[in-house]
């Protein structure tokens, strides 16, 4: 007996095992058997049905109907036999929708599919690259069975959190200089000095203070940005105004009135003009995102790598969220506030955007996201700060994010390291 679904396959009879030769009682055990094995391996099909349904529905809407190379990677704490039955089941829906597995030479995409998780439940990512190059990513989240396991079993993304500095001035950007198991070294901007400090003794000591010059008032809500040079130096962004230091020296710090654009990543070349008097970027970028060099108005923008396409994520000054890429711009469904950052990891798809949201109380609070062309899953919980988000970037390496915080009780600034880590 075959059951729908399952390949028929072949094994020797083990030596010691009884085979009834005749009657009907050993022939309706061993259908009582079979039945009960069918039954299991249906059970678990249909348990990811709906989920395999709506991703292959997201699929097609993609690529259309035709052949396509599929290939699945297990990410998530699903057994490989479960991990198997998803791809079966996938398969089985795609086939539903119009699109068949074919080899490399007659398929117009090819779409890698990986089973992720979060604390909330599964999430199936599919990267679809279609012929030219263009890559889209859509995804579902899927519930977790109701069953008890422990946090072992099933490790969600967790966002860190590490305490870097805190001060009563207002702090615009931290920037760690010397990596070790602790950072050892940073460089503190505020809106009147560079300083750095190196940790020693169990305390941090200033080592030196810098000056920030300007010819014209701050505005309001006032920005700012560190940079690390290629030469060792130090770029500090202000509205209206660079400072640097020389190559290789932290002893100095020359600050003139600059239109120059604010650096937006240390992986890719993308910068963008800041509008002098206010808190948010004009639009124009350079060199630009495929051929636009001029977008909406906004507050932050993060890269996403998938394979050799790169997007960006947007967080305009009307509130929405917008992803771009070289072809196109298309906006996100999702309520995030408007400071936005990226992280590589090695969780998931690979890179998590940041964003703000506000928390409980009067503190704001950031979550780890993936992202598809119009979707977001929260792919850890939120972290929660004790007043609101006043900087949120990138830091160069592109592994983790520097946020600022005002705590609403101190009124003291701080500043926190926050990175993506798996399984724990």
């Amino acid at each position: 007996m075959i059951c729908a679904g399952e390949n028929a396959v072949y094994n020797r009879p083990i030596a010691e095992m009884q085979i009834p030769s005749s009657g009907h009682g050993g022939r309706a055990r061993s259908l009582f058997i079979l039945i009960c094995l069918c039954w299991s391996s249906a059970s678990r099909g249909a348990e990811w049905s709906a989920p395999a349904q709506e991703l292959a529905r997201k699929i097609a809407r993609v690529s259309g109907p035709g052949a396509i190379v599929l290939q699945l990677a297990n990410r998530s704490s699903l057994s490989p036999k479960d991990a198997e039955e998803v791809g079966r089941e996938l398969q089985v829906q795609l086939v539903a929708v119009g699109i068949r597995a074919g080899k490399q030479e007659q398929t117009t995409a090819s779409v890698d599919v990986t089973l992720s998780e979060n604390s909330l439940g599964y999430v199936w990512v599919a990267e679809i690259h279609r012929a030219g190059g263009d890559l889209s990513v859509v995804m579902v989240s899927v519930p977790k069975r109701d069953t008890t396991v422990t946090s072992q079993e099933l490790p969600p993304m967790t966002l860190r959190k590490i305490p870097l500095w805190t001060q009563e001035a207002r702090v615009l950007d931290v920037l760690v200089l010397e990596e070790s198991a602790s950072p050892t070294r940073l460089a503190v901007l505020d809106p009147d000095s560079l300083r750095f400090y190196r940790y020693s003794g169990g305390h941090w000591q200033q080592e030196q203070a810098l000056p920030v010059t300007h010819s014209r008032p701050w505005p309001r809500d006032l920005r700012g940005r560190l940079w690390a040079r290629a030469d060792r130096g130090l770029d500090a962004y202000l509205p209206g105004v660079v400072c640097r230091t020389p190559s290789g020296s932290m002893t100095s710090l020359g600050c003139s009135d600059s239109s120059d654009p604010w650096p937006l990543s240390g992986q890719f070349a993308l910068g963008a003009f800041f509008a002098p008097t206010r808190n948010f970027f004009t639009g124009a970028l350079t060199p630009g995102i495929g051929h636009q060099t001029s977008i909406a108005k906004f507050y932050s923008a993060a890269p996403l790598q998938r394979q050799n396409t790169t997007s960006w994520v947007v967080a305009a000054t009307d509130g929405t969220v917008h992803s771009l890429d070289d072809s196109f711009d298309q906006t996100l469904h999702v309520a995030w506030g408007g400071d936005v950052a990226s992280v590589r990891s090695s969780c998931g798809s690979g890179w998590q955007i940041l964003a703000t949201q506000p928390g409980g109380g009067s503190g704001d609070s950031i979550r780890a996201y993936e992202t598809s062309d119009h979707d977001s899953a929260a792919v850890s919980s939120a972290a929660d700060f004790g007043g609101p988000i006043t900087a949120l970037w990138t830091e160069n390496r592109g592994t983790s994010a520097i946020a600022v915080s005002k705590d609403a009780t101190t009124e003291l600034y701080e500043a926190f390291r926050l990175a993506v880590a798996c399984g724990q």
